[in-house]
């Protein structure tokens, strides 16, 4: 039996669903409450972002008449959110991107990629942290007042848990090594469904697809001779220069192929003249 307050938020989320164009999927889990109090801030007037149990999304979502809106249910994971918007799906990615924020490493979390200490100085004094630094196999040694690093190293690969010692030691350090941002599994715009792979795609990286999509489409225009404003050019180069190699082969003189065909006359009389002088 559904409750009464909940039943108002089921409706609640119905009517906002119905207010945007565009509504998000978010996972929330291990998202710490400055980084979304920041990333709220920058989405102000543009997308707003509700806390939801899963559950009543699921009846938001079921209840919904949208075309394809129920697929949002199996991207519904973690701590989830909604988030509903009128820009584009891309636009919202772009601005979400350019949101991420630094933050420290905690235990059990996953690194995003290589957590490398760097070799110099650290504004650590000498004491046990030498030795925890050692535990985590941080080449270190005392220079004057203060701890310094021997060399680069890599303390946590990319995807490798970070254990206990090795956020402690990265905390004294003051490495933040972790990229913090809303995780949005899932857009929906008018019954398209854009997952965060395609999403999140750096801009440069659908610019070349364009630009191989537009060549490889040029290529097979060519091949086929079909003729558009754009191959025109290139395929009357291509008949140009076959019908040049078809009338030298010929021995057709014109004005083009006179040069050339003059050229292996020489050549072969050259060649006849050495035969003839053995």
């Amino acid at each position: 039996m559904v409750s009464e307050k909940k039943l108002k938020m089921v409706k609640e989320i119905g009517e906002e669903m119905e207010k945007y164009p565009v509504l998000g999927i978010i996972n929330m889990f291990k998202m710490p409450a400055r980084q979304l109090h920041e990333i709220r801030n920058k989405l102000r007037g543009k997308a707003v972002i509700k806390m939801v149990k899963k559950r009543m999304i699921r009846i938001a979502l079921e209840k919904s008449s949208a075309k394809n809106m129920k697929v949002l249910e199996d991207y519904i994971q973690g701590e989830p959110a909604l988030i509903f918007t009128e820009m584009d799906p891309f636009r919202l990615a772009r601005i979400i991107e350019e949101s991420r924020s630094r933050a420290p490493a905690k235990e059990g979390d996953t690194a995003p990629k290589d957590i490398i200490v760097r070799a110099g100085p650290t504004s650590l004094t000498p004491g046990p942290v030498i030795g925890e630094l050692q535990r985590v196999k941080i080449p270190a040694m005392v220079e004057g007042e203060k701890i310094a690093i021997k060399e680069d190293t890599v303390i946590a690969k990319k995807g490798e848990e970070v254990g206990k010692e090795t956020a402690a030691i990265l905390s004294k350090l003051g490495i933040e090594p972790m990229e913090i941002t809303l995780n949005i599994l899932a857009v929906w715009e008018n019954g398209a469904i854009y997952t965060k792979d395609i999403l999140f795609v750096p801009m440069e990286e659908y610019i070349d697809r364009i630009k191989q999509a537009g060549l490889a489409a040029l290529n097979l225009s060519i091949r086929v001779n079909y003729f558009t404003p754009e191959n025109i050019p290139l395929l009357l180069s291509r008949a140009y220069q076959e019908a040049l190699s078809l009338s030298s082969q010929a021995n057709i003189i014109t004005p083009e192929t006179v040069g050339g065909l003059l050229a292996r006359a020489d050549a072969q009389a050259q060649s006849l003249l050495k035969a003839a002088e053995k």
